[in-house]
């Protein structure tokens, strides 16, 4: 039995939801000298707005944008370069120009996605010391993708700052809903690396709504907010109530976007030149960038037209480019991207437990949203013309000043509940997954749950965090493990160890464990308190493909996944049976008739061969023949220790005088 299959589920299972409004209690930030901008911290490009009056505003940068690109630019003196100066240099200095970074945040190097992307960008990617994917400049500077995205919130900051008097010092960021956890906590990284506090980070489709529904004045009914952007993909749906936003439920893609529209788009243009002209520009990293540039020029300009041409002179010696593409064209060669949209709409819409007619609007979020077949797209899930008055450029950052203005007590009458992507909980028993929260809970929340121990006299515990769908941890993803050690010796069952989870309203993840048995009078540790904890550490994020992949296998796996995990159960009984059966023969043995001993020990022997069966290798065994099993176990067991008890009363009898 392995040491660390500690718990058996007691009687105790609390829920107690943690409204968002219990955030919003006095701080020493909480004045209208410390202004909370809203930055939409965007793949392709960011915003920063405010909320001045009850009316939010995008604020624009010095060359009159009232957006700006999430490019970051190095030289080898040391100088930096944020924004359009950034882009504009690019060409020139493809290696040491960093763009597209936040589809790095929170990523290993060895993840699927990041892989993918690098034959597809100028610049190099490389691990650091704990394996996260970082860039590297042209001189061997290594540099971390927070620090990028750091770089681009100081540029927001600065933007704010030159609009007012006053330092600009906190903010509230937007990510993608389906951000894990340790990409939320790098973005909130980012802020600290330039000084700019992030007092939150909320889900970018929520945002959107927030600005949607203060534009409406608070107009009722269940919207889906459809973001497809740069470089992530979300969709959500909200139940939008008397200034209260709930989030139903939330599906997406982490690693589709803009950016690979682009990359169809260059690699189109490169085969085109290779057909035409025989020479191969992929390895040509000047040129590459050129026409990168004009392939999102050639996306944007499709948007508005039904062909573009595509003109770069001078690509190599004296060789140029230029031809066409059309709307058709484009749409073609992306269909394969647009379907991608299309499960995780209808897996949001299940998981709300909504109909597509049962929503009342559909908006339009990320520049990838003027896509004609994007729309039509949409039109088609939801059998509704979607939204298209909020700018979706701008209506994140707008949310997120609104969320801004929630927290600094400048706007009273709305409250954000948002919610968490994935089941989470812990093993249990047996191998046996137990979910404290389930799926779409909405957030910030705390939830306890009661345990205890399996075996007599056990003093520590290993509590194994997982993430999943499935009722077994063999099929989840574990995130996190610690141990909780000095439990007073007793019997099993006896202590109570407490477990609980809190996602605050980051969606950051903590778990504890606490003994709630207190410490004998004799102990060294009296009048202490037992308990450990941990917050769900940066490596141990689940990947999009990860999310999705649980989520399929959960469901075409629910009917066998529910009949193992009712066997494996009853295994588990049948196991501490086994264990008790074992402690009866160390007390007793010596005093039992060798045949009855031997016939108990080849029971015990023969009914964990057939746990061993269930547990380890999924071989399905009749329950009623487990049952059977242990019932004459415990008939042999009962009678041979009644045999020692006989025999015992007559030695006393004999000993009387």
């Amino acid at each position: 039995m392995r040491n660390w299959l500690s718990f058996m589920i007691s009687m105790l299972w609390r829920r107690t939801l943690a409204r968002a409004t219990r955030h919003f209690g006095t701080s020493s930030w909480r004045h209208q000298s410390h202004r909370v901008v809203g930055i939409d911290l965007g793949t392709t490009n960011s915003a920063v707005a405010i909320v001045e009056g009850n009316e939010p505003r995008i604020l624009e940068n010095e060359e009159g944008g009232r957006t700006t690109p999430s490019i970051v630019a190095f030289n080898k003196d040391g100088d930096v370069s944020v924004g359009l100066p950034a882009k504009r240099q690019a060409v020139v200095n493809p290696l040491n120009t960093f763009f597209a970074t936040k589809r790095l945040i929170g990523r290993r190097f060895t993840d699927e996605e990041v892989q993918q992307d690098i034959p597809n960008i100028p610049y190099k990617i490389t691990p650091n010391e704990t394996g996260d994917a970082w860039v590297e400049t042209s001189y061997g500077k290594r540099i971390s993708p927070s620090h990028i995205s750091g770089l681009i919130l100081q540029k927001m900051k600065q933007i704010a700052q030159s609009h007012f008097d006053t330092e600009i010092k906190h903010a509230v960021v937007t990510v993608p809903a389906y951000f894990n956890d340790s990409q939320r906590s790098a973005t909130k990284s980012s802020g600290q690396i330039v000084g700019l506090e992030v007092l939150r980070v909320i889900n970018e489709p929520t945002a959107a709504a927030l600005a949607y529904g203060m534009d409406k004045k608070q107009k009722d009914g269940i919207v889906a907010v459809f973001d497809l952007g740069g470089g992530t993909f979300d969709i959500s749906i909200l139940d939008i109530e008397s200034g209260v936003f709930e989030v139903r439920a939330t599906n997406g893609n982490t690693h589709l976007g803009g950016e690979d529209f682009d990359v169809l788009i260059v690699e189109y243009i490169l085969n085109k030149f290779r057909e035409a002209e025989g020479i191969d520009l992929s390895s040509d990293r000047l040129a590459v960038q050129r026409i990168r540039e004009a392939a999102e020029k050639c996306k944007i300009e499709l948007s508005h037209v039904k062909e573009t041409e595509i003109n770069i002179p001078f690509i190599t010696a004296d060789k140029h480019i230029k031809l066409s593409l059309t709307e058709d064209e484009l749409d073609e060669m992306s269909m394969h991207l647009i379907n991608q949209t299309v499960d995780p709409v209808k897996r949001c819409l299940r998981d709300a437990e909504l109909k597509p007619e049962d929503v009342d609007d559909v908006i339009l979020v990320g520049g990838m949203t003027r896509m004609p077949r994007i729309r039509k797209t949409v039109a088609d899930l939801f059998k509704l013309e979607p939204n298209t008055a909020v700018n979706p450029d701008e209506a994140v950052a707008l949310g997120a000043a609104i969320q801004g203005a929630v927290l600094s007590g400048q706007i009273k009458n709305v409250v954000l509940l948002d919610v968490t992507p994935l089941s989470l909980g812990i093993e249990t028993y047996g191998g046996i997954f137990s979910p404290l929260i389930p799926r779409n809970s909405a957030v910030p929340l705390k939830k306890e749950q009661v345990f205890s121990t399996a075996v007599d006299g056990q003093t520590g515990v290993e509590v194994r965090v997982y993430q999943g769908e499935r009722p077994l941890v063999k099929d989840n993803k574990l995130i996190g493990n610690f141990q909780l050690k000095n439990i007073p010796i007793g019997p099993k069952g006896t202590p109570q160890i407490a477990v609980s989870f809190s996602i605050d309203a980051d969606g950051i993840i903590n778990v504890a464990a606490r003994d709630k048995t207190p410490y004998p009078e004799d102990s060294e540790h009296y009048g202490k308190e037992n308990q450990v904890s941990i917050q769900v550490s940066a490596e141990t994020g689940l990947s999009e493909e990860e999310i999705q992949t649980m989520l399929a296998e959960s469901a075409r796996n629910a009917k066998k996944d529910a009949e193992l995990k009712s066997h494996i159960e009853n295994a588990t009984r049948a196991d501490i049976i086994c264990s008790d059966t074992d402690n009866a023969l160390i007390q007793f043995g010596e005093l039992m008739e060798e045949n009855e001993r031997k016939d108990i020990e080849k029971r015990v022997g023969e009914l964990r061969s057939i746990i061993n069966d269930i547990r380890d290798h999924g071989k399905i065994r009749p329950i009623e023949e487990v049952n059977e099993a242990v019932n004459e176990l415990q008939k042999v067991c009962l009678a041979a220790i009644q045999a020692v008890a006989v025999k015992q009363q007559k030695q006393q009898k004999q000993e009387q005088p």
